[in-house]
């Protein structure tokens, strides 16, 4: 199993290209089964998560070719209604192709979703809306099991905020009978990016990015062509590894609106930012400033930002109060980061971090895609050398991450 060793101790410095959405790229990829005609997605990024979808449509009788960052997605020949347990359990994302299936066959056999162990994310919304459409489920042996003869519009209030379940129904609804009103949807930028697909394929969409979204079904969706928006979090990422490091650092192609919570934060911590349309730099030449932060749905601050930030206050001055409210848990990076010197403590779903001056290089092992971010943001700055094992989590949502921090100046390799 491959595992990366990090010589801490290097300012980051220069500019970084950002990959495509892993969070847009899957639901998009998803939504090509609502057609026969053949859909051509550029700027998709080369990752494990990325793979499993595409090994999942393959399964099911899609073909799909890839050429550098470009899938060429014809789900004509579909035979299948069902994804399997064997793919499904490494990543939860896999339930995305029930609202597709159920629309386009009028049946689906899922298995309940696996992925990374950051807490109970249930996929009741996603039944309960399709049961409003007018299908009948069952959950036996471990699958969901979706039969209608044909979705029906339907007026659907989500007691919680969830972006995969507004994502799922949204794409039921596309092709169903009348309208569809989504409502306490999701407003996260990659909601928007899969609206836009939809939309230039035919669908009749209003009011992604709010919280509320009409879908008026259509007979038929066509094809098309599209480019998967930039990756915020990866941008964040590496905005974070940048003031951690006390360097200076631009990352390129991203849509800075869809940071502007992760921004406020860094400069409350006493970073210099510049932004310009296609790009952020931050400039840590003053070192941290312990902020708090509290996870909030979107536009607040993004929970897959949380531990990336966390590692950066455990080195801020004074004490920083980081809140998790959307999943419970996702603080099971803080035994990790303890190792490496950092003085944080625990009560129920708050961290409090007091920064210490400087963090030792150890072992440690990721637990999930985000927490393998923030110890690698935290061995960038430790002393000695950072060994992290398990980073399979990691290869789910970082684009050659270990190319791109060399890029700018660290000393980082995978071993076998």
């Amino acid at each position: 199993m491959d595992k990366v060793l990090i010589t801490g101790g290097r300012k980051l410095q220069g500019e970084v290209e950002i990959s495509g959405a892993k969070n847009s790229a899957l639901p998009i990829i998803a939504s090509t089964i609502l057609s026969v005609d053949e859909c051509v997605l550029s700027n998709v990024p080369l990752l494990k998560d990325i793979q499993t979808i595409k090994k999942l449509l393959e399964c099911m009788g899609a073909r799909i070719k890839r050429e550098g960052d470009t899938l060429d997605v014809n789900t004509k020949d579909l035979k299948s209604c069902e994804a399997p347990y064997e793919l499904v359990k490494t990543m939860r994302a896999s339930v995305l192709v029930l609202g597709p299936l159920v629309a386009r066959f009028g049946e689906a056999r899922v298995s309940l979703p696996g992925g990374c162990a950051i807490g109970t994310r249930p996929i009741n919304l996603h039944i309960a809306g399709l049961q409003k459409m007018g299908a009948e489920v069952e959950i036996k042996h471990g699958y969901v099991e979706v039969r209608a003869k044909r979705l029906k519009g339907a007026k659907i209030y989500f007691d919680i905020s969830t972006v995969t379940g507004t994502e799922n129904l949204m794409m039921a609804a596309v092709i169903a009978d009348g309208v569809t009103v989504l409502g306490n949807v999701a407003c996260e930028p990659e909601v928007v990016d899969l609206a836009n697909f939809l939309t230039k394929r035919g669908a009749r969409i209003r009011g992604a990015g709010t919280d509320t979204i009409i879908i008026e079904g259509v007979a038929r969706l066509s094809g098309g062509s599209y480019e998967v928006m930039p990756d915020r979090i990866e941008a964040g990422t590496y905005l974070a590894c940048g003031a951690i490091t006390g360097g200076d650092v631009t990352v390129k192609r991203c849509i800075p609106a869809h940071l502007e919570a992760v921004l406020a934060t860094l400069r409350a911590a006493g970073l210099k930012t510049e932004v310009t349309s296609d790009s952020i730099r931050v400039i840590a030449d003053n070192g941290i400033t312990a902020v708090d932060v509290r996870t909030m749905p979107y536009p607040g601050f993004p929970t897959d930002m949380q531990a990336q930030i966390m590692a950066v206050m455990t080195i801020g001055r004074g004490l920083s109060v980081i809140t998790e409210t959307i999943f419970e848990n996702r603080f099971i990076h803080v035994p990790e980061l303890r190792r490496m010197g950092a003085n944080i403590k625990l009560q129920g779903n708050y961290a409090i971090v007091e920064g210490v001056q400087n963090l030792p290089g150890a072992p440690v092992m990721a637990t999930d895609l985000r927490a393998s971010a923030s110890l690698v943001v935290a061995g960038l700055v430790a002393e000695g050398k950072t060994e992290i094992h398990r980073i399979y989590h990691l290869d789910r949502g970082y684009e050659r991450m270990e190319e791109k921090l060399s890029q700018l100046g660290a000393e980082i390799v995978r071993v076998k």
